[in-house]
């Protein structure tokens, strides 16, 4: 039946005609925006996902961050114990050579001097962002360091962080409160011998840094009356402070090796999460870019219909008019 009042096929064309609109404003935001799901409206579930996911990416960022802080204060540590192992090298070759007949002791005590004052510019100076892991002036020891080195989300949604530690009692050369707590200032007990027979024990220390508490031993120093068995007993002592002072620059090495490693993962890891909101939320541009054409071509044949369908009722007003 054909109407002037209801006019059927316009209306269906109408109704297409602002289907096919609100789909190609769908589209163009998408060609925009360049996401799929930009609000919880699009994809309630989607965008939970992706909002969560984006939250931890940021905090995997700020681990990276603190992971190179960490690596600077654990390079400045290392640095500073590698150069002090150097100096206590030379300091045990000083000691070596002053057991050798008819050697100037004096002269080579000059020398144990300098390199000591070396040790301690060197402790003092290895500090990093206000932190220095070989000097000690708190009245409390060095204690353990954390480095952040990780963001984690349980399955029930909880988070926490993993830390590396590392006890910095370890690696502290000079101690300004308490002279055992430091490696060049606390007392090395040695077994000496004692003429030709026996031996005693005896206990040295390195550096004399003036501490409030300070070293019971003898300070590791030279005169023209240091016998034989003394210069034993110091390089005995030496000796022992290097071994130790091998064994935290190994540890610190070690931390080293573990945040490289850790500083790769977390790169890694930031970079799949990326991708893994990208399939969740990224509109895919070759397919919008074609689905717009198409809602283009379907724009123009809407408008092209309801205008037939318009013509249509003019046609039938055509009739009473003759």
């Amino acid at each position: 039946m054909a109407s002037i009042i209801t006019n059927v096929g316009a209306l269906s064309a109408l109704q297409t005609l602002r289907q096919t609109n609100k789909d190609m404003e769908t589209t163009q935001s998408r060609i925009s925006s360049g996401y799929r799901v930009e609000t919880a409206a699009d994809n309630a579930a989607y965008w939970s996902i992706a909002t969560t996911m984006r939250s931890d990416r940021k905090a995997l960022s700020t681990v990276e961050d603190a992971l190179g802080l960490g690596a600077a204060k654990v390079d400045t540590a290392y640095t500073g114990l590698e150069a002090a192992i150097a100096v206590v090298d030379e300091i045990k070759s000083k000691i070596t050579a002053a057991s050798e007949p008819g050697v100037d002791k004096t002269k080579i005590d000059k020398e144990l001097s300098q390199l000591k004052n070396q040790l301690a510019s060197i402790a003092e100076s290895a500090s990093f962002s206000g932190e220095n892991w070989l000097y000690n002036t708190a009245t409390t020891g060095a204690g353990t360091k954390d480095i952040v080195a990780s963001f984690n989300r349980a399955p029930d949604g909880g988070i926490s962080l993993t830390t590396l530690k590392f006890d910095a009692s370890a690696s502290v050369l000079i101690d300004k409160y308490d002279a055992s707590r430091g490696l060049l200032t606390r007392d090395w007990p040695v077994v000496q011998p004692n003429g030709t027979a026996g031996t005693t024990s005896v206990s040295y220390y390195l550096v004399n840094a003036n501490s409030d508490v300070a070293a019971t031993g003898s300070e590791i120093k030279l005169t023209t009356t240091t016998s034989a068995d003394s210069l034993a007993g110091m390089l005995l002592a030496v000796e022992t402070m290097l071994q130790r002072l091998t064994d935290s620059a190994s540890t610190l090495g070690a931390i080293t090796k573990r945040i490289d490693m850790q500083e790769s993962f977390v790169a890694s890891l930031t970079d799949v999460i990326d991708k893994g909101i990208g399939r969740l939320v990224d509109a895919d541009m070759n397919e919008e870019s074609t689905r717009l054409k198409a809602l283009q071509t379907q724009q123009q044949l809407g408008i092209q219909a309801l205008q037939i369908a318009n013509t249509n009722a003019e046609n039938i007003l055509q009739l009473f008019r003759q």
